[in-house]
């Protein structure tokens, strides 16, 4: 069951604020993500860092990330939205103090590993907190700015490590480390005092605390009734668990949620790094201009979300998915001419990829948050975040290998295959949940699951538990 007052609720300066403040953390996911890349340059040549020390240095975060996501999400469902929403950012403003005065490589080896885990965490704690505030009509499109957000503080930091290059050479990458701490905690500040979901309360049986939540944050006095009817609807579900994304209808959400995200993220993360190399024939290739050909590829990905965030909303996210994986395989494709080919077209098929890539990038977090009961939909986010991350690990680290022995064609018409995987899966497995409840979403086929008899007990017990607080 869902609550009637949030989900047809108007758009008001509550989501603004909270879309906002949760968009804060993917921006400083790929601002902190990013700055270290230019860092590197500078804290290699003071601190004699050696090849191996940069490459751990740069995975630790990766393998943090994975760790994050695949227990972020389970502590969010078991904790709440609220409390987590906080710790998580808390965490990232200590490491990134710490790191402006490490000066051993294991130490920002640990520090990166921290702040990657921190970083994971927080997808599936900002995404779910939104998805179970906003109103059905707009969830689509605000989950999707949240991604955005992403490519935005990437760019960022770019801009930020070229100005900080150009004004204090080499020596400036404390003070690159120095803006993630400030912008940290700018975030925190803007994130205290979010009120908790109501649709999480509802689940833990607390319908008093979530009336309070609901009046405070719309100013709408919802009868305890609806609210309790709500507990008694979700109480009297089995209880899920981390173990249910594994199982019967869920598992096949998970793989697809996981899949298309990891297909989606692994050709990105390629011509991420052969995006520079393209951007070297205009004179952005070497030196600290790179940092600013690095921000425009941030920009062009950014470029090509805006139109798929009014799409999703208006189309579906079923036909988005599909055309767009569909697309995406095509410039990729042609891409595997490999050398000899113009150097405009090989630009053309770049930017091509990059705008055609919006479609499944803006549904990484939407359709997680809506396949999901209340109950494990955090964990279901991390699970797709850290699937996801086993491709982006394994495309940085195979891409040069390729690069080297298959060339850089052969490298590409790989990105299609698995491109094209990707269209296979949303083929498959893509369901349509534009407009409709998050109860709706993320409920699975009758007669896919039923209740036990101890969670019937359990829901019963709950209900009047609610009723004696009431």
């Amino acid at each position: 069951m869902s609550i009637r007052a949030i989900d047809e609720a108007p758009l008001t300066t509550f989501h603004r604020k909270l879309t906002v403040a949760c968009a804060g953390g993917p921006f400083l996911d790929g601002y902190l993500l990013s700055i270290i890349g230019v860092a590197l340059i500078g804290m290699s040549n003071e601190l004699n860092l050696s090849a191996g020390d940069e490459g751990l240095i740069g995975a630790a975060a990766l393998v943090g990330i994975f760790v994050g996501g695949l227990f972020g999400g389970v502590l969010t469902d078991r904790l709440g939205r609220e409390a987590m929403y906080t710790i998580d950012l808390m965490v990232l403003v200590g490491v990134s103090v710490l790191s402006v005065f490490a000066g051993e490589s294991w130490q920002f080896v640990v520090l990166r590993f921290v702040l990657g885990v921190a970083v994971g965490a927080d997808y599936p704690i900002a995404t779910s907190l939104l998805a179970e505030w906003v109103p059905n009509r707009h969830r689509g499109r605000l989950l999707g700015i949240l991604i955005l957000a992403w490519y935005v503080g990437a760019a960022a930091a770019y801009v930020v490590g070229y100005v900080m290059a150009e004004i204090g050479g080499a020596g400036a990458w404390r003070w690159m480390l120095a803006s993630g701490a400030v912008l940290s905690a700018v975030v925190l500040l803007m994130r205290i005092g979010t009120p908790e979901s109501p649709l999480w309360l509802v689940n833990k049986g607390r319908t008093a605390d979530a009336q309070k939540s609901i009046e405070r944050a719309l100013g709408r006095t919802v009868p305890i009734d609806d609210l309790l009817a709500a507990s008694a609807a979700e109480q009297s579900m089995a209880q899920h668990r981390f173990r249910d994304l594994f199982q019967g209808a869920y598992l096949r959400r998970t793989l697809f949620c996981g899949l298309f995200y990891m297909c989606q993220i692994t050709p990105m993360f390629a011509l991420y790094t052969f995006g520079p190399a393209i951007l070297g024939s205009f004179g952005l290739g070497e030196g600290n201009a790179s940092n600013l050909g690095s921000a425009l590829i941030s920009i062009v990905f950014v470029a090509g979300c805006i139109p798929a965030l009014r799409l999703v909303d208006r189309v579906g996210r079923r036909p988005v998915i599909v055309w767009s994986f569909a697309l995406m395989a095509i410039p990729l494709a042609v891409l595997g001419g490999g050398d000899s080919l113009p150097i405009a077209v090989v630009i053309v098929c770049f930017c091509a990829y990059a705008l055609l890539s919006g479609g499944p990038t803006v549904l990484e977090w939407t359709y997680p948050n809506e396949l999901f009961p209340t109950g494990i939909r955090a964990t279901a986010g991390g699970v797709a975040t850290s699937i996801s991350r086993i491709g982006a690990a394994a495309g940085t680290l195979l891409l040069p290998i390729s690069l080297s022995r298959l060339g850089i064609g052969t490298t590409m018409l790989i990105g299609a295959g698995i491109t094209l995987l990707g269209w296979l899966v949303s083929l498959a497995w893509a369901e349509e949940t534009r407009g409709r409840t998050l109860a709706e979403t993320s409920a699975v086929p009758v007669g896919s699951r039923r209740p036990s008899a101890a969670d019937e007990k359990r829901g019963a017990d709950l209900r009047e538990s609610d009723l004696e607080r009431s």
